[in-house]
Formats: C-alpha cells, structure tokens, sequence
C-alpha cells in the first residue's frame, strides 16, 4: 500500500507493508494536514508514516474518525478521564514519532474509533481530531454566561474554537492574520475584535500572537494556550503582571462526564456541516501529497486546513 513518510529528499509517498495485528482495519478515506506534520517535515523527522488526523471506513461501509491517543488506562490521569496526561511510557499519538493514518489503510484499536454520526461525510472527517483540540481548549476555558471570548489566530485550530464556543451559545470575535482567514471567520458568524475579553484563546502560537492575547485580556481575564511552543512560551511579563492575568494550557483532547472530547467534535461537524466547508480549504490526492505538504505551509496562499484522499 501507499505511505506518506518525510525522507531525504523532502515528503515521498512511498510502498509500505499492508497493516497487521489486532484490531480494526480501515480504508483511510481522508486525512488532514496539521502544521505540526509540516513542521515535523521542515525539521527533518524522519522514520513513521505520517497523519494524525484521519477517517476511514471500515469492510462493512461503517465509517469512522479516529482519536489517535495511545494510552494505558489504568494510571490515575487515565482513570479521571486525562487520557492527553497518560503516565505510561508507551504514551503517544499515531502519527507522531510512531505510524499514523497517511496511507491507504490502518488497523487502529476498536476504542480509537469514533462513529460518525448522520451528516458528517467522512470525507470531512479528519476535522474530528482538530476539533476536539479546539474543544477540550474551549471546556478548560471555563466559560461564564455572558462572558466576552476572542480568539487569536486565523488557522483551523483557531477557527475550530470559534465554531465551539459558538455552538454553546457564546459570541466570539476572530483576530486573523490573513484575509482568507478573516472571510472564513465571517462565514462562521465570528466577529472581529474590539475592546477587552474575559477569555482570550492563543491559537496563534507565536510571540506576537501571546502578547496580542494579553494585550486583548481584561484584567483578571484569562488565556488559554492552544497553541504549541517548542521551548519557553513567551508570557508578555509586565502586562500580565499588572493585570494578574491567568494562563490555562491546553493539549489535545479527553473525557468530561463520560463523553469523549472526540465524540462531541463530531456532533459539532454533523450539525453543521458549513464548518467543515469553510475551514477545508484544498483537497489533493495522496499522490500528491508533496504539494499538500508545501500549500499547508503556505499560509498567504489561502489555505487553511488541507486534505489529503486516496
């Protein structure tokens, strides 16, 4: 089967062994670009088939997303629903330094799976795992009635977290970076900053973008992080300081109330799917998937969450 693997010479879509072992095998029918896969790439990593966003179908015609955490189970993090916080050392994600789901198939545990419910094509479905990261980001912000919510960044994680808080009855202003960004905020009824936010969500993940999140937080207000630093996230000191502000993390995605972060993402999409057609921006075959690769690093070019379909 085809596998998308970052080599020497740049991403390659190259032969692999069918997939083996125990499991559920899926017909991987799309998968999504995240910038971390282009940044993984950029930087050289090397040695797992590629993709953490994915879905598939299964030889019955079941189609289902799937959430890529690997995890034990059994630690207290596991127990209390914090899978994301897993203290086991075979703790990971697919996709991420072990294979994942830029292929032609995959066999996935059965408790990965996510079953799509009515209205989600599974052809949109890779947005499940980005928009669980936006949601669980969403739920640790702990958002009052009535509060004040802007989010920095323009990208699908960005515009993913709009839609959430939208979709639990919050008005949500977008600060973008680039006017496909700002029209595809629009279109999801987000409206542009003014003034100070009780929360403000970093989608951004760049200094510029921490410091525009303090500068828009209110005093007392809080950010959360969603974004992702590879070193020392760059906190604005004196502004925070004065304000007292507060910084809530946030990774990836867990159970709340005995409901997947997953499985609410996937209800979000199905119930309206112009989520899906406005953050999906470009489409390319796994052929091609070279140039998939350099369109999502091209943020100027209009692309906000690319695609790739066998």
């Amino acid at each position: 089967m085809r596998a998308v693997r970052n080599t020497d010479q740049g991403i390659l879509v190259a032969e692999a062994d069918e997939p083996g072992g125990p499991g559920v095998r899926l017909a991987v029918a799309s998968m999504g670009v995240c910038g971390t896969d282009v940044t993984f790439a950029a930087g050289g990593v090397q040695g797992y088939i590629y993709g953490h966003e994915f879905a598939g179908t299964t030889a019955d015609g079941r189609s289902y997303a799937v959430e890529p955490t690997v995890y034990c189970g059994a630690c207290d993090q596991c127990r209390d629903g914090h899978v994301q916080r897993c203290a086991a050392p075979e703790h990971g994600t697919l996709g991420i330094f072990r294979d994942g789901g830029m292929c032609d198939a995959i066999t996935v545990p059965e408790d990965m799976l996510v079953e799509l419910p009515p209205g989600l094509d599974v052809r949109d479905a890779c947005l499940v795992e980005p928009a669980s990261v936006a949601g669980h980001g969403v739920r640790v912000a702990a958002l009052e009635p009535g509060e004040r919510v802007a989010v920095v960044g323009g990208g699908s994680i960005g515009l993913l977290a709009a839609a959430t808080a939208r979709q639990r009855g919050f008005d949500v202003d977008v600060e973008t970076r680039h006017e496909h960004q700002r029209m595809a905020a629009e279109r999801l009824k987000a409206g542009s900053v003014a003034g100070t936010y009780d929360v403000v969500i970093d989608a951004a993940g760049s200094e510029a973008g921490l410091a525009r999140c303090a500068e828009l937080a209110r005093p007392g207000g809080r950010v959360v992080l969603m974004g992702v630093y590879q070193h020392t996230a760059p906190v604005p000191g004196i502004v925070s300081l004065v304000k007292e502000l507060s910084y809530v993390h946030s990774i990836a995605y867990s159970r709340h109330d005995g409901v997947r972060d997953t499985e609410r993402a996937a209800a979000l999409l199905a119930a309206d799917p112009e989520i899906a057609r406005t953050v999906i921006t470009h489409r390319f075959p796994l052929a091609d998937a070279a140039e998939a690769f350099r369109v999502a690093g091209d943020r100027a070019s209009g692309a906000i969450k690319v695609v790739l379909h066998p």
